[in-house]
């Protein structure tokens, strides 16, 4: 009986400790170490702030990075996703058309999806869209701690993904503190644990609430 309850408490004292420390590791190794195809259908910049039309610092960046990687000639096609916030006169899709078309990237080479205002549902309908045009290779513009969890959701629903981190604004791999990290680490562990299983846990999780998901789950 006490072996018995002695490996039960091993078995739990390594969950506790494993599955936290896995989460950790692959979103910090992702954005440590990108990878993305030197040709692929089309790039994606995941939906953030907007302020009547004009991005905000974090959607700033991944528009810049997804034209960066678009004139280097890496994918010909980009897509911005995202909705509005309620009270919103337009969506983050909407705005990260506008930046893009007024610097330079051709109005049909940009396609707007106003849908999602969390990662999954973004991904769903961006993959959608890519599939009704028969693509299916796509670099994901986005922080380099959101890469792992974009590229995962993306991969699940038959895409195939991998991620250009932004260089600029906010949270550029230098610039992101640890509590980013260990945010996005939840999420992404929430998905794999809980999204996978259709229970949807939006980003809009604050931090301190994704923190403890994290310890209500390996309890």
């Amino acid at each position: 009986m006490f072996k018995f309850i002695r490996r039960a408490i091993s078995l739990i004292l390594a969950i506790v400790i494993i599955i936290p420390t896995y989460a950790l590791f692959v979103t910090w190794n992702s954005a440590k170490n990108p990878t993305f195809r030197s040709s692929a259908e089309v790039i994606v910049v995941p939906g953030a702030a907007q302020l009547n039309g004009a991005p905000g610092e974090v959607l700033l960046a991944r528009l810049v990075e997804a034209k960066r990687i678009k004139d280097k000639g890496y994918a010909p096609l980009i897509i911005t996703v995202g909705a509005g916030a309620p009270g919103d006169r337009t969506t983050e899709a909407a705005t990260g058309k506008y930046w893009l078309t007024h610097h330079g990237i051709s109005k049909s080479r940009v396609i707007s999806i106003p849908v999602g205002r969390d990662t999954l549902s973004q991904t769903k309908a961006y993959v959608d869209v890519m599939r009704t045009r028969k693509i299916y290779n796509v670099i994901i513009a986005t922080d380099p701690y959101h890469c792992q969890r974009a590229i995962t959701m993306a991969k699940d629903l038959g895409a195939v993904a991998t991620c250009s981190p932004v260089q600029t604004g906010p949270n550029t791999l230098d610039k992101s503190r640890m509590r980013y990290l260990v945010r996005e680490a939840g999420a992404y562990l929430a998905y794999i644990s809980l999204g996978r299983r259709g229970v949807h846990i939006s980003d809009h999780l604050t931090n301190s609430g994704l923190v403890r998901y994290v310890h209500e789950l390996v309890k």
